[in-house]
């Protein structure tokens, strides 16, 4: 991808799964990454010493970045580690699925947390680094139940639907920097966050997915490499939804 190499890159929720996809594949284009993680630790020096073993450069950052002083505490020291931040992936998240007559506030208050306020967190700590040096590229990673909705995750629903307004609202704010906000919506990708998923209901999926598979977290990388490649530098405000095409039959 165009003007990746030498870029910095910090991804939140970089230690498994699609954010894990996403930091292997922005330092195979160049980048030096932060590797953001909460609790797996283990999982997060593995991705640091993978990008190592390639050639790259990469740091794991430990920080709950729904919490606003974590989330400041993360850019402060990736700032220290690489002076400067050109590249911001918000991809942290987590489910709690129920039945909103069923779902406990806890649960509400969680997934909101950390999927929603982590953005903002995050993203404002990361902003005016940005905005001094006239160039950023923010990607937020949301999902097409935001687009569509679930039943059973009107928490989820919510965050990723406010993630989807977070991105285009800032997206106007920020364009006269040089400063591009966009938002990769996955459809069904094979997580952690999805193994309790019952089989049935992963078939359907599939079937329901015009190009009958599962996606990857690598189809999602090459989503992120892209929007934050020059590019797209004439792309804002903008939803891709990479989903082989499942939000189409919601």
């Amino acid at each position: 991808m165009r003007g990746l190499a030498g870029k910095i890159a910090l991804v939140t929720g970089a230690s498994r799964g699609i954010g894990r996809g996403i930091a292997l594949r922005l330092a195979e284009e160049g980048c030096k990454v932060v590797v953001n993680y909460n609790r797996s630790a283990d999982a997060a020096q593995e991705v640091v010493e993978q990008i190592k073993a390639q050639g790259g450069e990469a740091v794991a950052i430990q920080a709950d970045v729904s919490d606003y002083k974590e989330a400041q505490r993360l850019v402060k020291e990736a700032l220290q580690a690489f002076g400067r931040i050109d590249i911001l992936v918000n991809n942290a998240g987590t489910t709690r699925d129920q039945l909103l007559l069923m779902m406990k506030e806890s649960d509400w208050d969680l997934v909101i947390n950390t999927n929603l306020k982590s953005c903002y967190n995050v993203t404002k700590a990361a902003l005016r680094s940005m905005m001094k040096q006239r160039y950023g590229r923010i990607i937020n990673i949301t999902s097409v139940v935001g687009l569509a909705g679930q039943a059973g995750q009107s928490n989820y629903a919510a965050s990723k639907a406010g993630m989807i307004g977070f991105t285009k609202s800032l997206a106007k704010e920020v364009g006269p920097r040089n400063i591009t906000v966009n938002a990769v919506a996955p459809g069904y990708v094979p997580t952690d966050l999805t193994t309790y998923l019952p089989e049935e209901l992963i078939k359907e999926m599939i079937q329901l997915t015009p190009v009958r598979r599962a996606g990857t977290p690598e189809d999602i990388a090459a989503a992120v490499a892209f929007l934050a490649s020059d590019d797209a530098s004439f792309i804002t405000g903008h939803v891709l939804t990479v989903d082989g095409g499942l939000v189409m039959q919601s």
